[in-house]
């Protein structure tokens, strides 16, 4: 068949015209070894930390974390069994990062930001990175709006202001995890969004606080990140770095969000583990040198900005689980450093029947004094002298109070009731003005002649009276967060036909119905 001079040159012309001169480079790797969800991988010469890598032919995803010499430390995002030695590895230039923004609230999410609560698929096209640099001196502003806990004894001693990082620390088991749910729930009506972390926790546990969010009303308003004791140690090493950068999203478009890591100890038990395998030196107790680093670039993630930057706030509650009261452990010491505080939850007072069990003597918030309202200022302003007092006393008690003078044994009888008071349910948060008039009710000897017993039956009734017969003084608390003169007058006036009408008015036993 004959081709004609015309023809070659047309079809030349075609590839000319086609002919496309760009170039892609790609860096690529080969897999050396692989197990527990580490890939050791030679080449990736350019490879950044924290870049995500693909391995084409299993279709999986991984993380550069180890970047030595002559090779890379690729922690795997998925399952790992199907990688074999050989396979080939390519970078892709992007570093890891999660969906954020509103779609994700009301939703369960892994340590990928990928839904696994069964309600379809998260639409947005927003994207943060996990790791960022924290904001500097100049871009903060300082901690002086309260964030309300609904717990009395927190709210009153140990404030929390948005923007802080204040530590729950305790032995396992002595209601840490009740502390951070009652603080979710009590925003069910206020402005901040919670996030809530869960590292390391049995799927159990992590269901039964993701239902007792559903019922109380709140997990509409709340993103759940979990990376629960089934999932590999990278996801839970992963897993407050994509919370956290959840709700730097909200903090910086000018809102207002909580985060609960449960827990840091778990999450360096899960650092170690992967820096282990990655053959990175131990140190003391084989954690790594850097897991001071690890949390502290975390947690100060955590502040609230300047209005110029829109004046949004991220307010962190990092939790530790201590062993045998042990606060003086590393991981503990750590992060206590690092946080503005610490509330302790103490075993003695836990099992001794003090709910939520604080340890007013070793709990302190460094920053939460400034943001705490006027109104709990002007109730509970001697309120932790006078409980570090009375437990002082209280060891005296034990021996009888026949021998004490009058002044001292009333000083335990207030600690006492003061004690009651401060007991409170589990998921049952309180508005901030009832528990202002609640604390002034206690502070003003109205709790003197009830006996210790029938204390929270009093205190019930009591709130019950002032919901019912005067809201309109707890209304007028709740707007100006302050106690006037003449709300103090009329909170007197309402307090005394209470206790004139109820079954204590004289005696400190109760009189029959």
């Amino acid at each position: 068949m004959a081709v004609r001079p015309t023809e070659i040159s047309d079809i030349i012309r075609q590839q000319i015209a086609g002919f496309d001169d760009t170039t892609s480079l790609t860096n690529v790797g080969t897999v050396v070894s692989i197990g527990d969800g580490i890939a050791n991988v030679y080449g990736l010469s350019n490879v950044m930390a924290s870049e995500l890598v693909d391995f084409p032919r299993s279709g999986t995803t991984g993380l550069a974390f180890n970047l030595a010499e002559d090779s890379v430390g690729v922690l795997v995002l998925g399952d790992y069994r199907a990688i074999e030695e050989g396979d080939e590895v390519r970078a892709t230039g992007e570093v890891a990062s999660v969906p954020v923004g509103d779609a994700l609230i009301g939703r369960v999410v892994n340590a990928l930001g990928e839904p696994i609560d069964g309600k379809g698929p998260i639409v947005t096209d927003r994207r943060r990175p996990i790791e960022i640099i924290a904001p500097g001196v100049i871009q903060r502003a300082n901690v002086d709006q309260p964030l309300q806990t609904g717990i009395k004894a927190i709210d009153a001693m140990i404030p929390i202001g948005r923007g802080q990082r204040e530590l729950i620390i305790g032995d396992r088991q002595t209601g840490k995890t009740a502390v951070a749910l009652d603080t979710i729930i009590n925003q069910r009506d206020s402005d901040v969004i919670p996030i809530y972390v869960a590292i390391g926790l049995k799927q159990a546990q992590i269901a039964q606080a993701v239902r007792v969010l559903e019922e109380q009303g709140v997990l509409g308003k709340s993103i759940v990140v979990v990376a629960s004791a089934a999932d590999p140690a990278t996801q839970q090493y992963l897993a407050p770095f994509a919370g956290t950068a959840m709700g730097e999203e909200f903090m910086h478009t000018g809102r207002h969000a909580l985060i609960i890591y449960d827990d840091l100890s778990k999450h360096a038990q899960a650092y170690r583990e992967v820096s282990l395998l990655t053959r990175r030196p131990p140190g003391r107790e084989a954690y790594p040198g850097d897991v001071f680093y690890l949390h502290s670039r975390l947690l100060e993630r955590s502040a609230r900005l300047s209005d110029e930057l829109g004046g949004g706030t991220l307010t962190s509650l990092p939790m530790i689980e201590t062993q045998a009261g042990d606060v003086s452990a590393y991981i503990p010491t750590n992060v206590i450093s690092i946080t503005d505080g610490q509330i302790y939850l103490d075993p003695d007072l836990f099992y001794a029947g003090i709910r939520p069990a604080i340890n007013v003597g070793i709990s302190v918030s460094r920053v939460g004094g400034a943001a705490q309202v006027k109104a709990m200022r002007q109730v509970a302003g001697r309120l932790r002298l006078d409980l570090a007092q009375y437990r002082s006393l209280a060891a005296f008690a034990q021996f009888g109070t026949s021998d004490l003078d009058p002044a001292t044994r009333k000083q335990i009888e207030t600690g006492v009731r003061m004690t009651e008071i401060l007991k409170q349910g589990q998921y049952q948060p309180m508005p901030v003005e009832e528990q202002v008039v609640d604390l002034w009710m206690a502070g003003n000897g109205y709790l003197d002649n009830v006996p210790v017993e029938e204390v929270k039956e009093f205190e019930s009734q009591y709130l019950d009276y002032m919901r019912t017969a005067h809201p309109e003084i707890l209304q007028e608390i709740a707007q100006s967060q302050a106690l006037s003169d003449e709300v103090i007058e009329r909170l007197t006036a309402a307090s005394d036909a209470f206790k004139a009408g109820s079954t204590w008015a004289s005696s400190g036993v109760r009189a029959a119905a």
